[in-house]
Parts: structure tokens; C-alpha cells; sequence
């Protein structure tokens, strides 16, 4: 989502040495940090390049595209996005896009551009039901097996909606309990988890390696957005200590309303991951 990419035969399962992990060692810094793009999306349709120079002098490593009006690269063509970051030591490493008509070109595309994933952003059949939830599980099975020909590996990005229950069963476990580990990873969104009234832990626990990637974002109590790292309900420290059982490999910051700007807001969230200590 390269020349690897010959070499490499990728699923979620495969061994975590063959990814760029953060770094969570004990007495160490969280390195590694990624950013999901949507958090200074309107930066980057005004100036791609020149907000992913602000980005990575910043010190984000690694990139998460999300489609926009311009694209799935912000009018960059994968090539030139992927050159772009690694001429400024980052990585594309995954990207947001839908289950649609133009699905085998996103693979196509992400393949072109470097992208170790895929991650469905949304759900690509509507109904809160365990029935529809089952019925897109098969759809992301298909899905997992199309990007998994090119190398890719792919996965879903949760909302709130997904833990809502139909007749006592949790939408979201759902999807997990019917897809193979083994093709389809979850980018748990913890800032969406928490806002719903459950515990990411518990879910470490009760689904142990099903995490590859997460969105690492605060949220606030009241409004139910998203705000800086301390100002919100997320024990931000607590999390990242306890990430190892999730299987996490990639972690994205993400914040989609800011107390100023959006570069001020990621530059704030940055150093703030810089003062934890594991």
C-alpha cells in the first residue's frame, strides 16, 4: 500500500518485527507517532506538501490519509505523496477510503503509493442490526481478500454507533466474532470507545491482537468532540501502558475540532506524548 512488497507476504497476523512499531519501552518515549491527515484536512487541500513539511517538523513519522474532495491523497498522486513524506522521513503507512465502485482503484492506488493499509472509514451497508452487522463482516472478508492480493492489509475504523446493542449483543463484536484475525485488523478509535460508555481495555482483554492500528484521540465529556490530549475523558497514559495485548503496531493521532488551530492543536498533542514515560 513497493519493492518489499515482492518479498513480503502480509497479513494481520503477521510477525510484529516486520513493521515499524511504536515504541513503548520502559524508561523510553513514545516514538513513531503518527497523525491521521483529517486532523488538518483543510491544511492539507489548501497546501499538501507544505503541511506535511509542518507536520514532520513537528516530529510525526507516520501518515493516514482520508479521501477528500481531492482524493484519497489531497490532489497528490500516490507517488508523488509517497515521495513527498519519505523525503521528509515519514511514511505513508495507511489510508482511509470506502467500500465503493472505486474500491479496487483505492487498492490499486495504495498499493502505488507504499501503504502497508486499507481501513474502511464507514459502514458500507446501513442498519443497526445484528443481521446487517453480520452481512458486513462478509463484506469486509471479501474486501480483506481483494487488498491482501496486492500486498495490503485491511481494517476498520469504529465510530460511536458501532456499540450500540441489538437485543444485548454489542454491534461492534459483531464484526469482530466474524471476521478472520488473520485478514482483518480493527483500527480502534479509543476517543469513539470511550465517548460510548465502554472501556478500550476491556476490550485489549476480550479481544487480545485484534488492534493493529488506533486513533489516538482526547474527547470531551459534554460536547462529545474531540479535543486536546489532558483536556478531555481519555486516560491517555493509562492506554498506552496498557497497549501491548492490543496488538497495536501504528498509532494515529486524530482531533477534529481544536482550541485554535489544527497545527497548533497537533503540535500540542505531540508534545504531550513526548511526557509520558513508560
Amino acid at each position: 500500500m513497493k519493492t518489499r512488497r515482492e518479498f513480503l507476504k502480509v497479513t494481520c497476523g503477521v510477525a510484529a518485527g516486520a513493521f515499524l512499531l511504536p515504541t513503548m519501552t520502559k524508561g523510553e518515549k513514545l516514538r513513531n507517532v503518527g497523525i491521521q491527515l483529517y486532523s488538518v484536512r483543510k491544511e492539507m487541500l489548501e497546501d499538501a506538501v507544505g503541511t506535511l513539511k509542518a507536520l514532520a517538523k513537528i516530529g510525526y513519522k507516520e501518515l493516514e490519509s482520508a479521501r477528500s474532495e481531492k482524493g484519497n491523497y489531497y490532489g497528490l498522486q500516490p507517488k508523488e505523496i509517497k515521495k513527498v513524506a519519505s523525503d521528509l522521513g515519514m511514511t505513508l503507512r495507511s489510508g482511509h477510503v470506502h467500500i465503493d465502485k472505486d474500491w479496487q482503484r483505492s487498492i490499486d492506488a495504495a498499493a502505488e503509493a507504499g501503504q502497508d493499509y486499507l481501513i474502511c472509514s464507514s459502514l458500507p451497508s446501513k442498519g443497526q442490526t445484528v443481521d446487517n452487522y453480520k452481512k458486513v463482516a462478509e463484506t469486509f472478508s471479501k474486501a480483506a481478500e481483494d487488498s491482501k492480493k496486492s500486498g495490503i492489509i485491511f481494517g476498520y475504523h469504529n465510530h460511536e454507533y458501532e456499540f450500540e446493542k441489538e437485543n444485548g449483543q454489542v454491534l461492534y463484536e459483531v464484526l469482530l466474532e466474524n471476521t478472520d484475525p488473520k485478514l482483518v485488523t480493527m483500527e480502534l478509535d479509543l476517543g469513539w470507545v470511550v465517548a460510548s460508555g465502554n472501556d478500550p481495555l476491556a476490550y485489549f482483554n476480550r479481544f487480545p491482537g485484534r488492534f493493529a492500528l488506533w486513533h489516538l484521540k482526547d474527547m470531551d465529556p459534554v460536547k462529545k468532540q474531540s479535543t486536546e490530549f489532558g483536556k478531555g475523558q481519555i486516560k491517555v497514559a493509562e492506554i498506552l501502558k496498557n497497549s501491548k495485548k492490543s496488538g497495536v503496531k501504528h498509532i494515529f493521532v486524530e482531533q477534529e475540532e481544536y482550541a485554535s488551530t489544527a497545527l497548533e492543536s497537533m503540535k500540542y498533542d505531540f508534545d504531550y506524548l513526548q511526557k509520558i514515560d513508560f
